[in-house]
C-alpha cells in the first residue's frame, strides 16, 4: 500500500502549469514539521497535483497556508542534459484540504461575500 498523509505550510506560492493537452499540473513544496523532534525541526517534502485537485491549490493557497495533503510517493527518472541520469521523490496529490485557521486577508475575503451582513431590523421574520 502507498498511501501519505501530510499536513504542514507551503514554503511559496503554487506553481501551476499546463500541459500540452492542456492538463494543470501544480508544484508545490511543504515544510511538514517533526513532531517528536527535541529542537523544532522541518521535513520539506516536493509535492505535485493534477487537474482538478492542481485548480483548487492554485486558486486557494498560497506561501505559509496550511495545507492537508493525501496521496502516494512516486519516484521517477530522466537524464539531464549532460546525460546524467537523474530522480526525484515526490508526493502525488490527490486530494487537498484546509487546515488550521483562516489568516486575516482570508476571513477579511469570506466575509466581504458571504454571509450577508443583515443587521435586526432587516430580518424576514
Amino acid at each position: 500500500m502507498n498511501k501519505v498523509i501530510l499536513i504542514g505550510r507551503l514554503t511559496k506560492d503554487p506553481e501551476i502549469r499546463y500541459t500540452q493537452n492542456n492538463t494543470p499540473v501544480c508544484n508545490f513544496t511543504l515544510a511538514v514539521d517533526r513532531r517528536f523532534s527535541k529542537d523544532k525541526q522541518a521535513d520539506f517534502i516536493n509535492c505535485q497535483a493534477w487537474q482538478k485537485t492542481a485548480e483548487f491549490i492554485s486558486k486557494y493557497f498560497q506561501k505559509g497556508s496550511m495545507i492537508a495533503v493525501v496521496g502516494r510517493i512516486q519516484t521517477r527518472t530522466w537524464e539531464d542534459s549532460e546525460g546524467k541520469k537523474r530522480y526525484i521523490t515526490e508526493i502525488i496529490a490527490d486530494e487537498a484540504y484546509f487546515t488550521g485557521s483562516k489568516s486575516k486577508t482570508e476571513t477579511d475575503k469570506a466575509t466581504d461575500t458571504w454571509p450577508p451582513d443583515y443587521g435586526d431590523d432587516d430580518l424576514p421574520f
